[in-house]
């Protein structure tokens, strides 16, 4: 098969119709998933630094504010860990988070990660595990988000693999959002990047950070931002 019909069929199938099965899922306001940079660009500190924020994040009281909130007063999260696009991606179970203790185990086992996965930025086909993880996951939710952080732009692939223009699409089709963290610390313009290639969904978003250090502030921001029915006023965009 050549190299042009493979790519073909590809796409075909990120885009293809999607509509789960939703009968017995658990109602939720919100399915999230972390997606979180480690390829070779993020050395071991600011790997840990991304994973720390996060858990910092949903130990926070207005982060647990935002997700009580909501109709139904809970959000279901995972976290996935991408790097070389064609190597393997991390994956977390789903939890539901509706109090204290369910947020303090989100964390708890985000905060115990260790990193498995390294090599290019693959972003589109870290997106699209994000996006398939939403398949049979036992909740039922509106909204479906997928949150990307990171440091660099997709880089070139060596082999046929699925890119961020596919991976939008997929996104698209399905009616997932894509919200970005971009982290300048290597790349002042990814914040552009970003906004170009990345987000999709009516309320899609960027944020960017200096540096791994305003990570954990900016991601209570970001999930306050995601998780509340209503963005609150005055949060940059």
């Amino acid at each position: 098969m050549g190299r042009l019909l493979r790519a073909a069929l590809l796409l075909a199938f990120c885009l293809a119709p999607f509509a789960p099965a939703r009968g017995a899922d658990i109602p939720v306001d919100l399915e999230l998933v972390m997606a979180v940079d480690a390829s070779s660009s993020v050395d071991a500190g600011e790997f840990r630094l991304q994973l720390e924020g996060i858990a910092a994040a949903f130990r926070h009281p207005e982060v647990l504010a935002a997700i009580q909130s909501g109709p139904t007063g809970r959000i279901a999260v995972s976290i996935v860990v991408w790097a070389d696009a064609t190597l393997p991606k991390e994956e977390s179970a789903w939890f539901a988070i509706g109090d204290a203790a369910e947020a303090e185990a989100f964390a708890a086992m985000v905060y115990a990660m260790r990193r498995g996965v390294f090599g290019g930025t693959g972003i589109g086909a870290g997106v699209a595990t994000a996006i398939r993880a939403f398949t049979r996951n036992g909740f039922a939710a509106p909204r479906q988000t997928v949150d990307v952080s990171g440091d660099g732009k997709e880089t070139p692939p060596r082999e046929n693999v699925l890119l961020m223009p596919a991976a939008r699409g997929m996104a698209i089709s399905r009616g997932v959002t894509l919200n970005g963290l971009a982290i300048l610390n290597d790349d002042p313009e990814l914040g552009a990047w970003y906004r170009r290639n990345l987000i999709a969904g009516p309320s899609a978003f960027v944020m960017e950070v200096k540096d791994y250090e305003d990570f954990a502030a900016a991601m209570v921001r970001k999930l306050i931002r995601e998780i509340e029915e209503e963005p609150r006023l005055g949060m940059a965009r």
